[in-house]
């Protein structure tokens, strides 16, 4: 019984099946926040959302009796657990909140996708490096706000009043938002070398900085690549020496009857 459902559970059709069930939960999701659908269809689509769920929670049931104290060491079945939980809360009450959680099951789409699950692992393995680069940003921010704060603070006090108002002002130059006619060239009417402030500025944080972020996730995803590709490899050598090990010892086998024979012949 339990190597039966093992197959079943690890069949690719079974992980086909979740996938295309993943993608109509979306779809309902997405109709459920439209009046016109849930006025038109709304006891249909809660039909499908509840059966959909049904078919999760077996599944989730599945694969931890196949995979027992296993299934708590995998982070993505982990991950499943949790989503699937999620679902399984009354939404009444205090619990009401938790109705917006249910998209979450959307997600379980990268938990079915291996190529989905290497791009999350290459970000998850990119945060060190991130987390340094947000240090470094955030200490520009600092700096570039307590500057901004003593020049152009007691003219422009909206953008630039406080130190709080200043480093949401830059963050906004930052992204190049309506940053010089919105920002900058009003400066300027009143301080016309305030571009010696905000160049520099924009060339470090947006040019420089904030291309480490790329620099950063694209050497994460290629390790991350490289680290699949070597287990695939690794994978593909374990098959074919699975496959061959029998023949080579058959042929160990005939060899030695070949030997036997000759010696027979020999000695005859």
């Amino acid at each position: 019984m339990a190597f039966r459902l093992r197959r079943i559970v690890e069949d690719k059709r079974t992980e086909r099946l979740i996938i295309i069930l993943i993608i109509i939960n979306a779809v309902v999701l997405g109709l459920e926040t439209s009046e016109t659908a849930m006025a038109l269809f709304g006891r249909e689509l809660k039909i499908v959302d509840q059966a959909i769920l049904a078919v999760f929670v077996v599944e989730i049931i599945a694969r931890l009796i196949v995979h027992r104290g296993a299934f708590f060491r995998d982070p993505w079945s982990i991950f499943d657990f949790f989503v699937v939980g999620i679902a399984l809360v009354p939404t009444t009450g205090a619990f009401s909140v938790l109705r917006a959680l249910r998209v979450l099951r959307v997600l379980r789409l990268i938990t079915t996708v291996p190529s989905l699950q290497r791009v999350v692992g290459g970000l998850i393995a990119a945060l060190p490096g991130m987390a340094s680069v947000v240090a470094l940003l955030s200490l520009l921010f600092y700096v570039f706000s307590v500057m901004a704060t003593k020049l152009f603070g007691a003219e422009f006090p909206e953008w630039f009043g406080s130190i709080g108002a200043s480093a949401y002002s830059l963050f906004q130059i930052m992204t190049l938002e309506s940053w010089s006619m919105g920002i900058v060239r009003p400066v300027m009417e009143t301080f016309p070398y305030a571009w010696a402030f905000f160049v520099p500025y924009i060339v470090v944080t947006t040019f420089a900085v904030l291309n480490l972020f790329i620099g950063i996730v694209v050497n994460a995803m290629q390790a991350e690549h490289e680290k699949h590709a070597a287990e695939d490899r690794a994978a593909e050598r374990d098959l074919v020496h699975d496959e061959t090990a029998p023949l080579v010892e058959e042929i160990k086998a005939l060899r030695a009857e070949i030997e036997g024979l000759r010696q027979k012949i020999s000695s005859g």
